[in-house]
C-alpha cells in the first residue's frame, strides 16, 4: 500500500526521477545541487548512498562538519520508497526517544528532515553504478554524475519474502498485519502477545526469532521445507528443546488468511511436500527468516564482499577495501539490523570520513560535530 501511495504522490507531481528538491519545494538546501546542469557533474567531498537510518545519521553528521554531502536517497530503490525497509512497518517501538512508539515512515522522514536541515542536497535518484578505481569517486545515476572525494554507502538489505496468496501488502494480504519479516522488531507487539505464532526458515535466523518469540507468543511453530536445519547446531538444540517451540517438518505455506472482520493475520494453509494433504494452522503472526538481500550488485565487485553479499568492513571500522569508500548500516551488518545499530554505524561512517577527508587537506582539521 505505501509502495502505491509512493507512486501515486511522485506521479501526481510530476516527478519520476527528479531530485528531491522538487519533492519539497520550500526547503532551501536544494538550491545549488539541484540546479546544475544535467551534462556537468556535481562536484562533493562526501556522497552518501542510501535513505535508511545510516544513511540520515551520516548525513545530519557531515553536514554539521561543514562537508556539504550529496545524498542519493533512490527511487524505489528495491522496490522501496526513500526511508527504506522502515517505510514498509508501521510502529517503531524500540527506537530510543519514542515512547509512545512512531511510525516508521514518520520516523524516516523526521531524519530526512533533519538532514535537509543541516545543508545535505537530497536527489530523489538511484545510483546505478559507481566507479571506485580512481580518486575522486564517480557516482552515477541515469540523470546525474557526481565526483566525490569520499563515500558512505548505506544502500541496507532487503528482508527476503515468500509469494502466496494473502502474503502481500495490497488487497487481501497481511504484510504488516500479522506478517513480518523481522520478530526483533514487532514481536512484542500486542496483536502477538499469547497468541500461537509461525516462522518460516531454517536457518540460525529462523531459530534466533523462533526463540525470540516464545517470550510473547503462547506457541510458535517452525516451518520448514526440509527435513533437517541448516542451522548450527547450538541454535537448533536451543530451539527443538524449548516447550513452546513445535517444528512442522517438509511443509511450506501456501495461503495465509484472515480472522474475520479483523483484517488480521487469522491463520496458514500449511502443505506437506510428501503427502500433498494440505491443513489448516491458527496462527495470529508468522515471520519469514529466510535471509536478507544486500543492495551491493550495483558495486560490480568493487569492494570487498563476504560470502552474503555484504560489505566487508575493518573491524570496529566502517573503512571498506577501497580507501576513502566507508558502508553503514545493514549493507555492512548481517547479525543485527535494527536502525538503531544502523544508525550508530552511519555516525561512525561521518567521523570517519571526515578524518580521512582531514588527512588529504580536503577539509580544515577541525570538527562541527
Amino acid at each position: 500500500m505505501l509502495k502505491s501511495l509512493f507512486k501515486k504522490a511522485r506521479s501526481l507531481a510530476g516527478l519520476a526521477t527528479t531530485s528531491a528538491a522538487a519533492t519539497f519545494p520550500t526547503s532551501p538546501s536544494f538550491s545549488n545541487s539541484a540546479s546544475a546542469p544535467m551534462d556537468s557533474p556535481l562536484r562533493t567531498k562526501l556522497c552518501i548512498i542510501g535513505s535508511g537510518p545510516a544513511a540520515h545519521t551520516a548525513a545530519i553528521y557531515a553536514a554539521r562538519a561543514e562537508l556539504k554531502p550529496i545524498l542519493f536517497e533512490g527511487y524505489m530503490a528495491n522496490d522501496i520508497a526513500p526511508g527504506g525497509q522502515l517505510t514498509t512497518t508501521t510502529d517503531v517501538e524500540n527506537f530510543p526517544g519514542f515512547p509512545d512508539g512512531i511510525l516508521g515512515f514518520d520516523l524516516m522522514d523526521r531524519c530526512r528532515k533533519q538532514s535537509l536541515r543541516f545543508g545535505t542536497s537530497i536527489f530523489t535518484e538511484t545510483v546505478s553504478k559507481v566507479d571506485l578505481s580512481s580518486s575522486p569517486f564517480k557516482v552515477f545515476t541515469d540523470a546525474k554524475t557526481v565526483l566525490a572525494d569520499s563515500i558512505i554507502v548505506a544502500t541496507g538489505a532487503v528482508a527476503r519474502r515468500l509469494n502466496f496468496p494473502g502474503s502481500g501488502d495490497g488487497a487481501g494480504g497481511f504484510w504488516n498485519r500479522g506478517i513480518s519479516a523481522c520478530a526483533v522488531c514487532d514481536g512484542a507487539a500486542p496483536i502477538f502477545r499469547n497468541k500461537p505464532l509461525a516462522v518460516i526458515g531454517g536457518g540460525d535466523s529462523a531459530m534466533e526469532e523462533a526463540t525470540f518469540l516464545t517470550k510473547y507468543g503462547s506457541k510458535v511453530y517452525i516451518i520448514h521445507r526440509r527435513d533437517t536445519f541448516r542451522a548450527s547446531k547450538i541454535m537448533q538444540n536451543r530451539a527443538v528443546s524449548n516447550p513452546k517451540i513445535d517444528v512442522i517438518w517438509n511443509s511450506v505455506v501456501v495461503e495465509a488468511y484472515g480472522d474475520g472482520e479483523r483484517g488480521v493475520l487469522g491463520g496458514l494453509k500449511v502443505k506437506n511436500l510428501l503427502t500433498g494433504e494440505v491443513s489448516d494452522l491458527k496462527v495470529y503472526g508468522l515471520f519469514f527468516a529466510i535471509g536478507h538481500e544486500p543492495a551491493t550488485k550495483f558495486l560490480e565487485g568493487q569492494l570487498q564482499l563476504d560470502p552474503g553479499g555484504y560489505i566487508v568492513t575493518k573491524p570496529g571500522t566502517t573503512q571498506t577495501s577501497v580507501p576513502g569508500v566507508f558502508a553503514a548500516g545493514d549493507v555492512q551488518d548481517n547479525k543485527y539490523r535494527q536502525a538503531v545499530t544502523a544508525a550508530g554505524t552511519g555516525c561512525m561512517a561521518a567521523l570517519e570520513a571526515e578524518h580521512y577527508l582531514q588527512e588529504l587537506g580536503f577539509v580544515e582539521g577541525k570538527s562541527h560535530l
